[in-house]
């Protein structure tokens, strides 16, 4: 992949064709005859895709400066290993085999207090652990209505497979390419209605025909600059809702999700809006790298994120 390469133009490389397989052996045999069969489908995966096997063992480096975790060949095995095995528990919630009573939730209380008040607001995620499980367990939540917007045309053929093993795995996702007025009053509208907003601050969106460069936030992020999307803070301080962060995360074999307040009301100033959002990005780079240190293994963002030069950080003034 060329380092400038967009993380949407990634596409899916095969593995999900490799991971129907593996899916059928964990839904018969569970997760150890699961974790022996996926073992050559990862280092087949490992000798053909170079540029996700660099970006993680990129980040892999950058964390080993701050806590334990395997690096080298052997780390970035065990990195692939841990996102397949997320994949796993995806279309295993999705068939109604996970066991959700199981999730421990942290900080979740003022969000269920606002969703029986009828109050919306917008969650902060990021792509740590699963996430799927928020969704699920939105189920069993009275009151708590979920919107997660997504860009998912370069994992069409996953989503596929969710939506055949449950057609409601789908009902919940906005497809979202680029942050328009047309979007953010559509969302407007559902915050007033008491729903809840999911959205990721660890992407940059597609740049456009009309801003080939997209316009971000910059933050340090284990130890060096990345950039990080404005999005999430321009669409907050559009819809004037609180906003609360959200990660998931496995630790010692336990799933967690933990929310936490992030601010009640975001303003951007009309003087020093990039500085205002370089504040934003780096108060939530802080957050992330809090979870990724505390599960390296969960972050997977598989491409090089630290790659600068073909970003314009001069957001919008």
């Amino acid at each position: 992949m060329n380092p400038a390469r967009h993380w949407a133009q990634i596409n899916e490389a095969g593995f999900t064709g490799g991971l129907r397989l593996l899916f059928f052996v964990g839904r018969a045999g569970g997760l150890w005859p699961f974790r022996l069969v996926l073992y050559p489908v990862l280092l087949w995966y490992l000798a053909t895709r170079p540029a996700a096997r660099r970006a993680s063992a990129d980040y892999l480096r950058r964390v080993r400066a701050r806590v334990a975790v395997p690096v080298g060949l052997a780390g970035v095995l065990r990195h692939f290993a841990s996102f397949a095995e997320t994949l796993l528990d995806k279309l295993l919630l999705w068939s109604g085999l996970f066991d959700t009573a199981a999730v421990r939730c942290h900080g979740a209380a003022p969000l269920i207090e606002m969703a029986a008040q009828g109050r919306g607001a917008l969650l902060l995620c990021a792509h740590l652990g699963n996430l799927e499980l928020c969704r699920v367990m939105a189920r069993q939540v009275p009151h708590l209505r979920l919107t997660v917007l997504v860009h998912t045309r370069h994992a069409q053929a996953f989503n596929a497979m969710l939506a055949r093993l449950d057609p409601a795995s789908s009902l919940n996702l906005l497809q979202v390419t680029e942050m328009n007025a047309a979007t953010a009053m559509l969302l407007a509208e559902r915050v007033a209605q008491g729903e809840f907003i999911v959205i990721a601050g660890d992407r940059v969106p597609l740049p456009t025909a009309g801003a080939p460069s997209a316009r971000v936030a910059h933050a340090r992020f284990l130890g060096a600059p990345a950039a990080f999307p404005i999005g999430p803070y321009v669409l907050a301080n559009a819809l004037g809702c609180p906003v609360h962060l959200l990660f998931a995360g496995r630790e010692d074999g336990e799933h967690r999700l933990v929310f936490e307040p992030f601010c009640e009301t975001l303003r951007l100033p009309r003087t020093g809006r990039a500085a205002a959002l370089d504040a934003l990005a780096q108060q939530y780079a802080a957050r992330l790298e809090h979870h990724c240190l505390r599960a390296p293994l969960e972050w997977f963002n598989f491409y090089d994120f630290w790659h600068l030069p073909d970003v314009d950080f001069h957001a919008a003034q």
